[in-house]
């Protein structure tokens, strides 16, 4: 059903080599747009839960992809007014649906001029925690399909349809963040193997020409950069490249 291919092209989006996080917030709001019956736009958030100074708890934004602009602006304005469907469905972690919010014009007050402008008269959002380990328990992630039209979507389909497209963004978001984890960690450690090097290498330098050991070599090298209110690494490098600039011009 299409349905099923819908929610698994989705969930594939996790899956998917080099993906960040942005891109695949953006093509999940993209393929929702374009997938779902009555849908004109579509809004998938991750938010994180923050403890405030007076212990209050609050949901902040992650990240987010809008399949269009007009629902970007009137995302952000949700966020700035603490007004509007997305934002009640995080507050809540409830579905929020709208008919039409010209029928509504108490609901949230400070929205219902911004929605129409934006074309965001009838939505359903649903609030999804993110899969995975306790490291990711305090993150949410909202998925909300759009329409300019009021009373543009059949609860009974879109509704459930909703709530699993929602569940396999949670699921592929978990994997993208922590693909992200281990990118991050490589990278810190070839910052640190290739800091290490360049110490390595200065040190030797350093003991060579002064005669001493390597604690001395390093103590020096930690003097200067004191000195200079520099980096030990950054010491080391300008040395390491130095020396080296001096041999290639003897050869």
């Amino acid at each position: 059903m299409w349905i099923e291919r819908l929610a698994r092209d989705i969930g594939a989006l996790g899956q998917a080599e080099n993906t960040t996080l942005e891109r695949a917030l953006d093509q999940m709001s993209r393929a929702a747009a374009f997938g779902v019956p009555g849908c004109s736009a579509a809004l998938v958030v991750l938010w994180r839960e923050v403890e405030g100074a007076d212990g209050t708890v609050r949901h902040v934004v992650t990240d987010y992809g809008a399949s269009h602009a007009d629902l970007s602006a009137a995302f952000e304005h949700q966020y700035t007014t603490d007004q509007g469907p997305t934002v009640e469905a995080v507050r809540e972690m409830a579905r929020v649906g709208v008919a039409d919010v010209l029928r509504e014009p108490h609901r949230w007050p400070s929205y219902t001029a911004m929605a129409v402008q934006c074309g965001d008269r009838s939505s359903i959002t649903l609030p999804s925690l993110l899969s995975g380990d306790g490291a990711d328990d305090d993150r949410v992630v909202t998925f909300g399909v759009h329409s300019g039209r009021a009373d543009a979507f059949d609860e009974q389909v879109v509704a459930p349809l909703t709530a699993l497209l929602a569940e396999h963004a949670a699921a592929a978001l978990h994997t993208v963040g922590r693909q992200a984890d281990v990118a991050r960690e490589t990278a810190h450690m070839r910052r640190a193997m290739s800091a290490r090097t360049y110490i390595d290498q200065a040190k030797g330098i350093i003991m060579h020409a002064r005669g001493c050991d390597a604690d001395t070599a390093f103590t020096a090298l930690r003097e200067v950069a004191q000195r200079n209110r520099k980096r030990v690494v950054d010491v080391a490098r300008d040395l390491v490249m130095e020396n080296t600039a001096g041999d290639e011009s003897r050869a």
